[in-house]
Protein backbone atom coordinates (compact mmCIF):
# COMPACT_ATOMS: atom_id res chain seq x y z
CA UNK A 1 0.00 0.00 0.00
CA UNK A 2 1.14 3.72 -0.63
CA UNK A 3 1.83 6.02 1.51
CA UNK A 4 0.11 9.64 1.95
CA UNK A 5 3.39 11.05 1.25
CA UNK A 6 3.76 8.94 -1.72
CA UNK A 7 0.02 9.80 -3.20
CA UNK A 8 0.28 13.40 -1.85
CA UNK A 9 0.17 16.11 -4.89
CA UNK A 10 3.41 18.21 -5.66
CA UNK A 11 3.38 21.46 -7.20
CA UNK A 12 4.87 20.48 -10.11
CA UNK A 13 1.89 18.53 -10.29
CA UNK A 14 -0.45 21.47 -10.77
CA UNK A 15 -1.15 23.45 -14.40
CA UNK A 16 0.26 26.56 -13.19
CA UNK A 17 0.51 30.03 -16.25
CA UNK A 18 -1.43 31.76 -18.40
CA UNK A 19 -0.15 30.41 -21.92
CA UNK A 20 -0.38 26.46 -20.49
CA UNK A 21 -4.03 27.10 -19.26
CA UNK A 22 -5.12 28.67 -22.31
CA UNK A 23 -3.73 25.76 -24.56
CA UNK A 24 -5.47 23.15 -22.54
CA UNK A 25 -8.87 24.63 -22.83
CA UNK A 26 -8.29 25.67 -26.64
CA UNK A 27 -6.77 22.30 -28.01
CA UNK A 28 -7.75 20.00 -25.31
CA UNK A 29 -10.49 16.96 -25.59
CA UNK A 30 -13.49 16.61 -22.83
CA UNK A 31 -15.24 14.24 -21.37
CA UNK A 32 -18.23 15.23 -19.38
CA UNK A 33 -19.39 12.69 -16.06
CA UNK A 34 -22.43 13.25 -14.28
CA UNK A 35 -21.38 16.66 -12.36
CA UNK A 36 -17.44 17.10 -13.00
CA UNK A 37 -15.71 17.45 -16.37
CA UNK A 38 -12.58 16.63 -17.69
CA UNK A 39 -10.81 18.18 -20.40
CA UNK A 40 -7.32 16.89 -21.26
CA UNK A 41 -4.33 17.17 -23.48
CA UNK A 42 -0.88 16.44 -24.20
CA UNK A 43 1.15 19.84 -24.03
CA UNK A 44 5.20 20.52 -23.90
CA UNK A 45 6.21 21.80 -21.20
CA UNK A 46 10.05 22.16 -19.80
CA UNK A 47 9.45 19.72 -16.84
CA UNK A 48 12.43 19.21 -14.69
CA UNK A 49 10.42 16.27 -12.76
CA UNK A 50 8.64 13.06 -13.29
CA UNK A 51 7.33 13.22 -17.03
CA UNK A 52 4.63 10.26 -16.05
CA UNK A 53 3.16 12.49 -13.73
CA UNK A 54 -0.16 14.25 -15.30
CA UNK A 55 -0.21 18.33 -13.95
CA UNK A 56 -3.71 18.89 -12.80
CA UNK A 57 -6.29 22.15 -12.69
CA UNK A 58 -9.24 22.45 -10.83
CA UNK A 59 -11.87 24.71 -11.33
CA UNK A 60 -15.00 25.64 -9.69
CA UNK A 61 -16.77 28.76 -11.18
CA UNK A 62 -18.24 31.59 -9.34
CA UNK A 63 -21.22 31.33 -11.21
CA UNK A 64 -21.95 27.84 -10.23
CA UNK A 65 -21.27 28.32 -6.63
CA UNK A 66 -20.97 32.19 -5.41
CA UNK A 67 -19.58 31.24 -2.31
CA UNK A 68 -16.12 30.95 -1.29
CA UNK A 69 -16.10 28.57 1.49
CA UNK A 70 -18.20 26.43 -0.81
CA UNK A 71 -16.16 26.27 -3.92
CA UNK A 72 -12.47 25.89 -1.81
CA UNK A 73 -14.84 22.80 0.02
CA UNK A 74 -15.18 21.38 -4.01
CA UNK A 75 -11.81 22.01 -4.71
CA UNK A 76 -10.65 20.20 -1.95
CA UNK A 77 -12.72 16.97 -2.51
CA UNK A 78 -11.74 16.94 -6.33
CA UNK A 79 -7.93 17.09 -5.06
CA UNK A 80 -8.69 14.51 -2.58
CA UNK A 81 -10.83 12.15 -4.86
CA UNK A 82 -7.24 12.74 -7.40
CA UNK A 83 -4.76 11.93 -4.39
CA UNK A 84 -6.42 8.37 -4.16
CA UNK A 85 -6.88 8.11 -8.11
CA UNK A 86 -3.11 8.77 -8.43
CA UNK A 87 -2.18 5.42 -9.94
CA UNK A 88 -4.84 5.27 -12.41
CA UNK A 89 -3.52 8.97 -13.92
CA UNK A 90 -0.32 8.11 -13.99
CA UNK A 91 -1.21 5.25 -15.96
CA UNK A 92 -3.39 7.74 -18.64
CA UNK A 93 -0.30 9.83 -18.82
CA UNK A 94 1.92 6.86 -20.01
CA UNK A 95 -0.75 5.77 -22.04
CA UNK A 96 -1.51 9.53 -24.09
CA UNK A 97 2.30 10.76 -23.89
CA UNK A 98 4.42 8.08 -24.56
CA UNK A 99 8.11 9.06 -24.50
CA UNK A 100 8.01 12.07 -26.75
CA UNK A 101 7.88 14.53 -23.96
CA UNK A 102 5.03 15.74 -23.45
CA UNK A 103 3.08 16.26 -20.57
CA UNK A 104 -0.35 15.26 -19.88
CA UNK A 105 -2.18 18.39 -18.65
CA UNK A 106 -5.77 17.87 -16.75
CA UNK A 107 -8.57 20.05 -15.83
CA UNK A 108 -11.29 19.05 -13.85
CA UNK A 109 -14.28 21.70 -13.66
CA UNK A 110 -17.11 21.48 -11.53
CA UNK A 111 -20.58 21.37 -13.45
CA UNK A 112 -22.81 20.35 -10.23
CA UNK A 113 -26.06 22.39 -10.31
CA UNK A 114 -27.80 21.60 -7.36
CA UNK A 115 -27.62 22.96 -4.02
CA UNK A 116 -25.95 19.76 -2.25
CA UNK A 117 -22.06 19.22 -2.41
CA UNK A 118 -21.40 15.70 -3.31
CA UNK A 119 -19.99 13.63 -1.13
CA UNK A 120 -16.76 12.50 -0.80
CA UNK A 121 -17.27 8.64 -2.17
CA UNK A 122 -19.21 10.50 -5.69
CA UNK A 123 -16.05 12.70 -6.16
CA UNK A 124 -13.73 9.70 -5.85
CA UNK A 125 -16.34 8.00 -8.08
CA UNK A 126 -16.59 10.45 -10.70
CA UNK A 127 -12.68 10.86 -10.99
CA UNK A 128 -12.48 7.17 -11.59
CA UNK A 129 -14.36 6.96 -14.06
CA UNK A 130 -13.18 10.14 -16.16
CA UNK A 131 -9.42 8.84 -15.80
CA UNK A 132 -10.93 5.18 -16.73
CA UNK A 133 -12.64 7.02 -19.89
CA UNK A 134 -9.14 9.14 -20.55
CA UNK A 135 -7.02 6.16 -20.77
CA UNK A 136 -9.18 4.67 -23.12
CA UNK A 137 -9.93 7.45 -25.27
CA UNK A 138 -7.28 7.49 -28.58
CA UNK A 139 -3.72 9.37 -28.36
CA UNK A 140 -3.97 13.01 -30.39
Amino acid sequence: MKTARQQSLKKYEIVRGKKYISTLFSSGRSIRGRFIKAIFAPIDIPVSGNLHLPMVLYVVGRKQRPDAVDRNRIRRLMKEAYRHEKPLARRCAQRLTGQEGRILCMAFVFTGRGSKIPSQERFREEIGKLLTSIAASDKQ
